[in-house]
């Protein structure tokens, strides 16, 4: 497999991956959505508020901050133990990513990533990536009409799975559909060990149904079961 390419940069503040198309021009400022003034806008779709559509010269980006969620989320929301860079949420994506995107899979192209450490032996990441152009949750594809998209959508998540890849938040806002359906948010993800049995996808499945429920619960439940059941069709599972 090729070697990865992005390089590693320490700046005054903390320690960014950076990929090869943006040595030169990155900044670790860009981890700071202050920074772009007017040109940054909050993501309002998914995610925990902590994410930003921003433009670097003609390069529509994406800009997500690392944060907890649920209940440790009220408390230390931005700030994560320090255990070594192997181990640094950001870091572990980026890494994810770029070798997903480099084999052809459809995923985010990524950006940079950074993390600063602070007192405590804790902290902060950020992640930028490039954004999907005219994406949208495939929990908006609801319609009558919308069988096929989400036969497309299964048939993607079994060609992630095919390769072993783990994603550890599969749900219907983290499949996005554009030119073609694209799996984001790899936060946790990783590769599974070629000696797995097949109990991580049955349990990833899951997951998924029961974000279709909470995702489409106003839709009716023979419109819901129907679009579940197109997407079992593209996955190539049994129906259900």
């Amino acid at each position: 497999m090729e070697q990865p390419q992005y390089k590693r940069q320490e700046g005054a503040t903390g320690v960014s991956l950076v990929a090869p198309s943006f040595l030169g021009l990155f900044d670790e400022r860009w981890y700071d959505p202050a920074f772009w003034q007017d040109g940054a806008s909050a993501v309002t779709r998914g995610g925990r508020g902590a994410a930003w559509f921003i433009r670097a010269g003609s390069d529509q980006l994406v800009l997500r901050h690392f944060c907890r969620g649920g209940i440790p989320g009220r408390f230390i929301r931005r700030h994560y133990l320090f255990t070594g860079e192997d181990h640094v949420r950001s870091f572990s994506e980026f890494r994810l990513l770029d070798q997903l995107f480099r084999r052809g899979f459809p995923v985010p192209e990524p950006v940079a990533a950074g993390y600063q450490k602070e007192k405590l032996g804790t902290y902060q990441a950020a992640l930028i990536m490039r954004c999907i152009p005219g994406a949208i949750p495939l929990a908006e594809c609801a319609q009558p009409g919308d069988h096929k998209t989400w036969q497309a959508a299964g048939q993607c998540v079994r060609r992630f799975h095919d390769a072993s890849v783990f994603h550890a938040d599969l749900n219907c806002m983290n499949v996005l559909v554009s030119d073609e359906i694209y799996l984001i948010d790899f936060d946790r993800g990783r590769m599974m060990p070629s000696s797995s049995d097949d109990r991580w996808k049955r349990a990833n499945l899951s997951r998924f149904e029961r974000s279709v429920h909470k995702c489409l619960g106003a839709v009716g439940t023979e419109p819901r079961d129907g679009l579940w059941q197109a997407f079992l069709t593209g996955y190539g599972a049994r129906p259900q």
